[in-house]
């Protein structure tokens, strides 16, 4: 006599309900800071912040646009982009309030510190990516306008001391930029595994 194996009631989580505007701004946002990284290595090897014109460059297939003039057409008309997304989202999380469980705060702080439930501490990094993307985005934007307008904006570039500087901090924003987008897919891969992340982009 055989006995039947009982079958499993367990089911997979179902996979998240994400808002539109969540969708559209990742979708947005994404695809201009890859275009804006594109387009200002083209810039960066057309004339470098280090060494001048002799110094080490990118490879092409990293680059976007043709010389130095099709480089920065990529690079503004994608600023403009990449600016009024991060613009309309701050208005959509101030209006809808997501802000108030979507950045980190003093008990999130207590938790990475001195916390033991490993799920808790994985939220409370999440809430942390979130928030340090706040200052990062407004320095990239900020160095990028400075470096944009020099004169209109004199002082942003009087603020890092000289535009050399201003240049050189704008360069590093974006490697610093994508990587904490590396470490916030990485956080969303471990809380919610390939549901979560699906839930962005499908």
């Amino acid at each position: 006599m055989t006995t039947a194996t009982p079958k499993s009631n367990a089911r997979k989580p179902p996979v998240p309900k994400q808002d539109l505007a969540i969708k559209v701004f990742h979708w947005v946002n994404i695809i201009s800071l890859f275009a804006l990284m594109g387009s200002g290595l083209r810039i960066y090897n057309a004339n470098p912040v280090f060494g001048g014109r002799g110094g080490w460059t990118f490879p092409t297939e990293l680059t976007l646009g043709v010389g130095l003039a099709g480089a920065r057409h990529w690079h503004f008309f994608f600023m403009w982009f990449f600016g009024l997304n991060l613009l309309w989202y701050g208005i959509y999380i101030l209006f809808t309030k997501r802000w108030k469980n979507r950045y980190v705060s003093s008990s999130d702080v207590k938790v990475l510190r001195e916390g033991n439930n490993p799920k808790r501490k994985n939220y409370a990094y999440h809430r942390l990516v979130y928030t340090l993307f706040i200052p990062l985005l407004l320095l990239a934007v900020l160095t990028g306008l400075g470096m944009w307008k020099p004169v209109q904006f004199g002082w942003i570039v009087a603020l890092f001391g000289s535009w050399q500087a201003l240049r050189v901090v704008h360069f590093f924003s974006i490697p610093a930029v994508l990587f904490l987008l590396i470490f916030h897919s990485l956080l969303a891969l471990k809380v919610g595994e390939w549901r979560l992340v699906r839930s962005i982009f499908a």
